[in-house]
């Protein structure tokens, strides 16, 4: 699939180029912020040929509870994405209509517990149809198959963590620059950020036309600089989502993985937790 096995994207000439290989496996994780049943309708409208539907809510996350979208148990979620048909033997490939900020949360998910061949498709939908890639309203129905994946998760701290180590950690927040600033806030009773976090938006890390930026050019937007560049790299969103499209990034650029608040601003202003508003930290 790709000459650099370690690199988590991939173009859509080369998903295109192995289409009819039997030991791949599509994922659509087309999901619309407030729009929860949208996905699994466009999908059905049409998709890449053998793309499996997987719905962020459902497979994807918890219910709500530590946040908007906690993370499901490791071994239910490998209990359900087996159910889909995604397996040990299969190199997974996942897509979405959003540059992969939301699907690079199954990404994160199958990557941090184990799974050694899963990319997202660099540009989603979009590359795909400018390549001219086929297109199909044909449901896949693979067989259940064994997906063995660790048992904890990696890499992630929660509320009480992110609290503790104020002042010792370098905290990103890849929403949108009008929600991490309070002017807007469509999701939550309150608006703002994480007191101490910098704004680096999702949307940042990619070019005009919605592919990732090289890694030269996403290291200085993601790694802080000085003293901040010494502290732990930590990424949060709105619920733990976009956050994953962070990780990407810093995989992208060669950064040794970050750590992920699951939580994010959702679980953070849902414990009354204090926020500030505006402009990011000097």
């Amino acid at each position: 699939m790709t000459d650099t096995p370690s690199h988590p994207l991939v173009s859509a000439e080369e998903l295109l180029d192995a289409l009819d290989e039997p030991s791949l496996r599509i994922a659509d994780v087309r999901w619309f912020l407030g729009e929860p049943e949208r996905g699994q309708a466009e999908y059905a409208r049409g998709h890449i040929p053998g793309a499996i539907f997987v719905d962020l809510d459902r497979d994807l996350a918890a219910p709500p509870g530590e946040g908007r979208h906690p993370l499901p148990h490791p071994t239910r979620f490998a209990d359900r994405m087996g159910g889909l048909g995604f397996g040990d033997e299969h190199t997974i490939v996942i897509y979405d209509a959003a540059q992969g900020q939301y699907g690079a949360r199954m990404w994160w998910m199958l990557d941090r517990l184990g799974h050694e061949s899963v990319y997202m498709l660099d540009g989603g939908i979009a590359a795909w149809q400018t390549e001219g890639g086929p297109w199909t309203v044909e449901r896949s129905s693979p067989m259940r198959a064994t997906l063995t994946l660790a048992t904890d998760w990696p890499g992630t701290m929660n509320r009480q963590d992110v609290a503790d180590a104020h002042g010792s950690i370098d905290l990103i927040d890849v929403r949108a620059p009008e929600r991490y600033r309070g002017e807007i806030e469509p999701m939550e009773d309150v608006a703002g950020h994480i007191p101490g976090a910098r704004n680096r938006p999702c949307g940042s890390m990619l070019t005009e036309d919605g592919h990732m930026l090289p890694g030269n050019e996403v290291l200085p937007l993601i790694r802080g600089e000085g003293e901040r560049a010494e502290r732990p790299l930590v990424v949060s969103c709105g619920s733990g989502v976009t956050a994953c499209f962070g990780m990407l990034a810093a995989r992208v650029a060669g950064l040794p993985d970050p750590i992920l608040y699951p939580g994010s601003y959702s679980d953070w202003v849902g414990a009354e937790m204090p926020v500030a508003i505006g402009s990011e930290p000097g």
